[in-house]
């Protein structure tokens, strides 16, 4: 209370449930993703177990049970753990403006490196991946070649595209370095 006023000054009791609610319904989400989309969110490892433990739980009363106790661990967390979170769950949060930007730019170098100037695409990559295997992103460019000629299902497409979008969020998640697409914009190779 507010020793002149007289008014509350802390967020209100109904103020304090909606906001469990909220956790609550965000330990709820958690709970029902699977181990690899978990594994892509900020999450704390110390929440990790409470996670698999509600998710391993079946009986109604129970799952609920684990269920409060996971919202109650997740209270004690940071406002800004709980919103990262929350950030990279929501499809319009910056986590999944990045992961979007990642699959554009994984497509656009894959167009490029099949286009007509395929080697020049390659060599640029290469410039600004140097830990890239050039010999399997050949070999890969060239079945898919092959696979469109002979009207054949895109796997070799679609395996460049896993490659070409794991190289590029490699590239990402290392600390300070630039998170290029492999194309220079002064026309340069990046060399001195």
């Amino acid at each position: 209370r507010d020793e002149e006023t007289g008014e509350y000054v802390g967020p209100s009791r109904s103020e304090q449930r909606r906001a469990a609610l909220d956790v609550l319904e965000l330990g709820g989400q958690l709970v029902a993703l699977s181990a690899a989309q978990l594994a892509r969110l900020p999450v704390p490892e110390d929440l990790l177990p409470h996670i698999r433990e509600a998710q391993r739980i079946t009986a109604h009363i129970a799952h609920k049970r684990q269920l409060a106790f996971l919202a109650k661990q997740m209270r004690k967390l940071d406002a800004g753990v709980l919103d990262a979170i929350r950030d990279a769950m929501r499809k319009d949060g910056e986590a999944a403006r990045r992961e979007t930007a990642l699959l554009h730019r994984a497509e656009a170098l894959r167009e490029a490196l099949l286009g007509d100037d395929g080697d020049a695409a390659l060599t640029g990559l290469l410039a600004a991946h140097p830990g890239a295997d050039r010999q399997k992103l050949r070999q890969l460019v060239r079945n898919v070649r092959e696979e469109r000629a002979k009207n054949k299902p895109p796997r070799a497409f679609r395996e460049l595209f896993r490659e070409l979008r794991d190289l590029l969020a490699q590239d990402a998640a290392a600390p300070g370095e630039d998170a290029g697409d492999g194309f220079d914009d002064d026309g340069d190779d990046g060399h001195a």
